[in-house]
């Protein structure tokens, strides 16, 4: 019955699409600028349908199995509020100062409430604590900002909700963490046909950010199983993206809070490859860093952790190289 939540989600959100679409077109368009991949404007706020059928069944599935709601329910408020903060910044943008300290509370009360341990004992439980909310609000925001072309969320979410699962299930983790993983997948696919390149439909920030939020408290309980290592390798790609494009805009003295075309998978876009072959590829490595992320739980010494985040690690890299080169044509 567990398994019903993926289909049940992905046909609830693509039904919530097709009921506010004529809102999200009157209300709610973004309009294309000098750093956009698109060129018309596009409805904006496919995240709602997103958000609304994962935590609706989840919902249903704690009532029908029993599961303990408790953490789950805090969980869900949180990425409620995140889903506000991005309506609004979708409508009109927020300065960088709000913007980010709503994100932390939402993100402190996640970690506060979790019982989930990453780091070793003998570190105190309050520093862990400041650690998470600090790498939980960049996680947040690196979901956010790496949802700039058409299916690459769909492309990196999916196979990760997936992996999370089934990986949550053979680590142990709470129940709660594999329904919420399966509604999450579902709702993205059912999302996805509208996002398909050309898309006639986005995300926004209101999907984005408490997309963020949800995984990265997935990911948390995942890795307090101990499964740390599987918990990295499955968003690594756009962990990298993302965080070496920073540290790229930081030591290039850019402000790093306003928007720009400087990641990988946009680059990738100007370098030749096209919408669905950046998606494309991103997916196809997400598969790849779900194996290896198998891997650590099926055989988990040390030297198996440490061999596959390296592995996984490389196989980034390079296609973050491939992304930054102009692609060659084939001639004929």
């Amino acid at each position: 019955m567990l398994l019903l939540a993926l289909p049940a989600s992905a046909l609830l959100s693509a039904l919530l699409i097709v009921v506010l679409k004529p809102l999200l077109v009157r209300y709610a368009l973004a309009r294309p600028n000098a750093r956009s991949s698109h060129r018309v404007p596009t409805p904006q706020g496919g995240g709602i349908a997103v958000i609304g059928a994962s935590l609706l069944v989840t919902g249903v599935a704690l009532l029908v199995h029993g599961w303990p709601g408790g953490i789950l329910a805090i969980v869900a408020a949180a990425a409620v509020s995140l889903a506000l903060v991005g309506a609004v910044d979708d409508i009109r943008p927020l300065p960088a100062g709000p913007r980010l300290l709503l994100q932390a509370l939402a993100v402190g009360a996640v970690v506060w409430v979790s019982e989930a341990r990453v780091l070793p004992d003998a570190i105190p439980l309050s520093l862990e604590r400041a650690v998470l909310i600090v790498g939980g609000v960049w996680f947040v925001n690196l979901v956010n900002f790496m949802d700039g072309i058409d299916w690459i969320t769909v492309a990196e979410m999916v196979p990760v909700t997936a992996a999370v699962a089934m990986l949550a299930t053979m680590a142990g983790a709470p129940m709660a963490v594999v329904g919420l993983a399966l509604a999450l997948c579902g709702a993205l696919l059912g999302f996805a046909p509208f996002n398909r390149p050309v898309a006639r439909l986005f995300l926004g920030d209101v999907g984005s950010l408490p997309i963020g939020l949800l995984v990265g408290w997935m990911l948390l309980q995942l890795a307090g199983t101990g499964a740390l290592a599987a918990a990295i390798l499955l968003p690594l790609y756009h962990l990298m993206d993302a965080t070496i494009t920073l540290l790229r805009r930081l030591a290039r003295g850019e402000k790093v809070w306003e928007a720009h075309r400087s990641h990988f998978y946009q680059k990738a876009s100007d370098n030749g490859f096209s919408v669905m072959s950046v998606s494309a590829h991103v997916f196809g490595l997400n598969l790849v860093l779900a194996g290896l992320a198998a891997m650590t739980l099926v055989w988990p010494s040390g030297a198996v952790q440490i061999a596959t985040l390296v592995a996984g690690a490389v196989l980034v890299g390079l296609v973050l190289r491939r992304f930054s080169q102009p692609r060659l044509e084939v001639s004929r």
